[in-house]
Formats: structure tokens, C-alpha cells, sequence
């Protein structure tokens, strides 16, 4: 039994959410208290990740142009340097643990995906 459930247009719909949440969790939390980069490094993903989902071809997309591949490959790649975030940037305390926990959330999503033959689902209108 293939546990990745994970399809197309389930990601599609966490995009949105996801990218809001990288904005203002931050402010709500009062993340910065070990680098003020930890706020703005999650502003600007969640910014980047808005913008990239506006962009994506996929059921939540608005413009379509970036590939729904290249979208899997950049969240993979915040997954890594979240995860990293707090090593390399000297975070500590919730700062840490902010990005130790979104990183492995994004990397727990990508591994449940569906590998990408079979995550195209038909567009509906």
C-alpha cells in the first residue's frame, strides 16, 4: 500500500494557507528574539511562496507560467534550509523550533507526495 496522498491539488490547496501563515505567524509569535532574521527569513518565504503558488500550474494557480515540478523542487529546498535555519543562523529557543518544525512539516508533505506521473490531476473549469 503506496502511502503518499499527497496529490496535486491537495498541495494546491495548502499553498495559500501555508504562504499566510509564514507572513504572520512570525508577528504572532514574536519570533527574533535570538536574530531578527528569524522573523524576516519567514516574511520573505511566505512572501516568495505566495508568489509561487500565484505563478504555479496547478488548481490554485492564477497565471500558470512555473511547472508544478519546479514548485515541488523549491519547497523542497526551503524544507532543507529550514531545517538548517537554526545551525546556520545561530536561532535558539522558539526561534529554533519554528523553523525546525516547518521545515519537517514541508519535508513530511513532499515525501507523502505523489510522484509527480501520477500527481497531475485534471484541471476542472
Amino acid at each position: 500500500m503506496d502511502i503518499r496522498f499527497v496529490t496535486r491539488k491537495i498541495h494546491a490547496y495548502l499553498d495559500y494557507p501555508v504562504a499566510f501563515a509564514l507572513i504572520g505567524l512570525p508577528f504572532l509569535l514574536g519570533l527574533g528574539a535570538s536574530n531578527p532574521l528569524a522573523l524576516w527569513l519567514s516574511v520573505a518565504t511566505g512572501v516568495a511562496a505566495l508568489v509561487l503558488t500565484v505563478l504555479t500550474d496547478h488548481e490554485t494557480g492564477i497565471l500558470r507560467v512555473v511547472p508544478y515540478s519546479l514548485h515541488v523542487a523549491v519547497d523542497f529546498m526551503v524544507g532543507l534550509v529550514f531545517v538548517a535555519a537554526p545551525s546556520l543562523f545561530g536561532f535558539s529557543g522558539l526561534d529554533a523550533w519554528f523553523y525546525w518544525l516547518n521545515g519537517a512539516a514541508v519535508l513530511t508533505v513532499i515525501a507523502l507526495s505523489r510522484p509527480l506521473s501520477e500527481a497531475r490531476e485534471p484541471l476542472s473549469a
